[in-house]
């Protein structure tokens, strides 16, 4: 009987940090002993970069447009501490479903069975979160994912992205589709950026699952491109990250999330910016705030 592979989806805005936070989590769990493969799904086909000295990979769809058959250990490309890494790639720009990539090779790997064949423990797809539709829904959609992680900052577009996708997890919930794990807080140094963040999780009844901070230790690994589990595995910021994967490799609890309606979110976003114009402007001071 083969062992149970847990498949995860990781969703967030563009430019969020998403794949950064991806890549060291796949080079995390990768040296807690745990054998992973990364599944790049946004047509950029960057997912996989750090985990590969910087360097890009031929993608699935550029492969398939080439060939008019495709083996998939032809798209598979091994990583840092052996983590196999795979990008879906995307049509020509202006050209098709930026999403089919993602559809084309889910199928192609499910044919051949590849991750049983791999003997693989974590599926772990980056997905692009601004749009929840076609292609970049199906890891939820289908049930391909057990698992659905955001990468949220306490800015309002990365959480407006973050709603969106609890709709579109909510939507599929009751019909077989993906649940949500939690929320995993980016780039949060600021005080009230985790007030903002852990009220936004209270509203929709989530949680989150790690506070990473921003950190100059992942732009300077980044420019060598590496993760920082690899170019700084000593530092605080390596710390946090093995700390997510630990979480993440116990986590078993993943529910339907409570998103907030549009006119919800933007009452909810005009109490905070009020509340920050008061911070900024000495109205009211940190210590004597409570939670709006």
């Amino acid at each position: 009987m083969s062992k149970k592979i847990t498949q995860i989806a990781i969703y967030g805005k563009g430019g969020i940090g998403k794949s950064t936070t991806t890549s060291n989590l796949s080079a995390a769990l990768s040296k807690m002993g745990y054998k992973v493969m990364q599944f790049g799904c946004d047509p950029k086909s960057d997912s996989t970069n750090t985990l590969r000295g910087g360097t890009y990979i031929p993608t699935v769809l550029d492969t398939l447009r080439e060939k008019s058959t495709v083996n998939a250990h032809d798209v598979i490309h091994e990583g840092f501490n052996g983590v196999y890494c795979v990008e879906a790639g995307g049509p020509a720009p202006g050209v098709g479903c930026a999403g089919r990539g993602i559809i084309t090779a889910v199928e192609l790997f499910k044919q051949q069975r590849i991750f049983e064949e791999l003997d693989l423990d974590f599926v772990i797809y980056d997905v692009l979160g601004d749009v929840v539709c076609g292609g970049f829904a199906v890891p939820i959609r289908e049930g391909i994912a057990e698992h659905v992680f955001t990468v949220s900052s306490a800015d309002f577009m990365a959480i407006y992205a973050a709603n969106n996708l609890f709709k579109g997890i909510k939507k599929y919930s009751n019909s077989g589709g993906a649940l949500l794990g939690g929320v995993i807080a980016n780039s949060i140094n600021a005080p009230y950026a985790r007030e903002i963040v852990d009220d936004f999780i209270t509203q929709t009844k989530t949680q989150v699952v790690e506070y990473i901070p921003r950190s100059v230790t992942v732009t300077q690994c980044e420019l060598q491109g590496k993760t920082t589990i690899e170019a700084a595995p000593g530092s605080e910021q390596a710390k946090v990250y093995l700390s997510l994967a630990n979480k993440i490799a116990n986590h078993t609890d993943s529910k339907s999330p409570e998103p907030l309606g549009v006119q919800e979110l933007r009452d909810w976003a005009s109490k905070w910016a009020d509340y920050l114009l008061a911070l900024e402007t000495g109205v009211i001071r940190p210590e004597l705030s409570s939670n709006i």
